[in-house]
């Protein structure tokens, strides 16, 4: 199997952290990080990366935003997001979706949660 990258995108080093360790524990390795959606574009038009895994409240650029910056580019609009975000709210899920979200998890969240997502979105896409 192909190795999959990861672009893990949170303002909070300490939720990237657990993103990629959760990562590294359901056997994926390679994952490269971002602190916010600027830098997370920038990272995409720099790296082949796979799927993206990203935050909603961040500064300068915040999860929607990215989201609707990636799915608005030739480039990078099939490429799957999942979202993992404090935003619980029925109306937030909906509207991540419309941006063009994959797939949508509420913190926190167990290594099995983000290993069934990253399955799903993997067979989507």
């Amino acid at each position: 199997m192909d190795q999959i990258k990861f672009l893990a995108v949170d303002d909070s080093p300490t939720m990237r952290r657990i993103v990629v360790n959760t990562l590294k524990r359901i056997g994926y390795d390679d994952v490269i990080e971002a602190a916010n959606g600027k830098d997370a574009l920038a990272k995409l038009y720099s790296e082949k990366v796979d799927v993206v895994i990203t935050d909603w409240n961040m500064p300068e650029m915040n999860g929607l935003e990215f989201v609707k910056a990636v799915k608005s580019d030739d480039n990078f609009k099939d490429l799957p997001i999942l979202m993992i975000t404090t935003r619980g709210v029925k109306d937030d899920i909906l509207e991540a979706m419309r941006a063009g979200v994959s797939s949508y998890i509420v913190k926190p969240f167990s290594p099995q949660t983000l290993k069934s997502k990253i399955e799903t979105i993997l067979k989507q896409s």
